[in-house]
């Protein structure tokens, strides 16, 4: 690219592969492994580091710091990934890690991702496409937070945690356990409180399948059996798309359990 977009007090180390139309503010610092898509904007006092790709149009703002290793006491400088998809807008604050050789060496953040300021990815962890994780929220190690997810601020999400897609987590939240798709999750231990309706109703869910869902919920809060058995069974009785989703999603594997209507 020409060098027009680079303002000349940031830091580009020679390696570093920076796309077309990118803007890098005063005092940023990118690192010789780094890779920005075309048209990212990396506002003034940001570090981009480590092995780590910036997909197009993203922008990052102020005092972010992202790439950086692991914070785990395991790591012992292994060579690790951060991939960062299209159109990210990572505020000020935010700090996303690099993988570690025991989690699969990669952290992973999609699509249309809105990182609020202060938030905190951790290694090894995988967020789908247009997650939002609001002002000051943390996701440790190996979390798995699929598409479509809102993470309320100042909340925490414990490591090994998987977030279903379409959940909601509410604000000032502590989640140590599975969370179905669809779910909405609150209080300050984490309390499976209902369905995210405003989400489904949001993204078009005919009524048909709203009415599943919340029939399929009930029966995941007051069936018979275990919690995994009642998922069975509530798959054999439902057509529903988004009800079979919430199916998978349980009984797959995890190596956590689940939160399951009621308990915090």
């Amino acid at each position: 690219m020409s060098s027009s977009g680079i303002h000349p007090g940031a830091v580009i180390e020679e390696g570093a592969q920076i796309g077309a139309d990118c803007v890098i503010g005063p005092f940023c610092h990118v690192g010789p492994d780094v890779r920005l898509g075309d048209g990212v904007t990396l506002k003034s006092h940001v570090v981009v580091t480590g092995d780590t790709t910036i997909g197009a149009d993203s922008t990052i703002y102020s005092f972010a710091c992202i790439g950086e290793i692991p914070q785990d006491l395991k790591f012992q400088g292994e060579k690790t990934r951060l991939e960062i998809g299209a159109r990210a807008r990572i505020r000020e604050h935010v700090t996303i890690n690099t993988g570690t050789a025991g989690g699969g060496g990669l952290t992973q953040v999609g699509d249309d991702c809105l990182l609020m300021a202060g938030c905190h990815i951790a290694h090894d962890v995988h967020v789908g496409n247009r997650v939002i994780v609001v002002n000051n929220a943390a996701l440790a190690g190996h979390c798995v937070v699929e598409d479509d997810v809102i993470i309320g601020g100042l909340s925490g999400v414990h490591q090994f945690v998987r977030i279903g897609q379409g959940a909601i987590i509410g604000a000032v939240t502590m989640v140590t356990n599975d969370v179905i798709p669809y779910g909405l999750v609150q209080a300050p231990r984490g309390v499976l409180d209902g369905l995210n309706l405003v989400g489904l109703k949001r993204r078009g869910v005919g009524r048909a399948d709203i009415t599943a869902l919340r029939a399929a919920f009930q029966m995941l809060a007051q069936g018979e059996g275990t919690f995994q058995e009642r998922a069975r069974r509530m798959g054999g009785e439902t057509d529903s798309v988004y009800v079979a989703q919430i199916v998978e999603f349980v009984t797959g594997a995890s190596d956590r359990s689940f939160l399951t209507p009621g308990q915090g």
